[in-house]
């Protein structure tokens, strides 16, 4: 089993007095050719500041949600502290300009330059209608749109 997987970077997320952006590397410019025209991009990042021995071996944490379970497994909840910090986030297109390598979004839940290992477009054929959830987050927004207005505060215990 013991194989060695290489990743490398596209890019980085840069956070800068509350503006947000994806700067994608040079050498990867070219496959942004024809992004422009998708309202919403999925981005996978590298969770850099949680890269750390004691968090990778983290796989439950003690109620995180306030109207969760008392333990959750790691993998029943989008927390950066996983066995392998790869966190994927859906962000709004404000503008894009491929000739620097830029994408502008007016949030992504990164900090600043957090790795960005890949891009994809959000296609409306990656919704699901019946998606089920448990009844302690059945309360949470059904729409991305609505995210930006619900008090996330409220549900966290840290």
């Amino acid at each position: 089993m013991g194989r060695t997987i290489h990743i490398n970077p596209i890019g980085r997320i840069q956070v800068d007095g509350g503006v947000y952006c994806i700067r994608v590397d040079q050498q990867y410019r070219q496959a942004l050719i024809h992004i422009d025209g998708f309202s919403h991009l999925t981005v996978i990042w590298w969770g850099n500041i949680f890269d750390q021995p004691e968090d990778r071996n983290r796989l439950v944490i003690n109620k995180p949600y306030k109207s969760g379970p008392d333990k959750l497994g790691i993998f029943a909840t989008h927390s950066p502290i996983r066995p392998n910090p790869i966190l994927v986030s859906t962000i709004y297109v404000r503008e894009i300009d491929i000739d620097e390598g830029l994408i502008y979004t007016p949030y992504i839940d990164a900090e600043n330059n957090s790795p960005v290992l890949d891009i994809k477009p959000y296609h409306k054929s990656e919704r699901v209608k019946e998606c089920e959830v448990p009844d302690w987050c059945s309360h949470w927004p059904d729409w991305y749109e609505d995210s930006g207005a619900f008090n996330w505060a409220g549900e966290f215990n840290y």
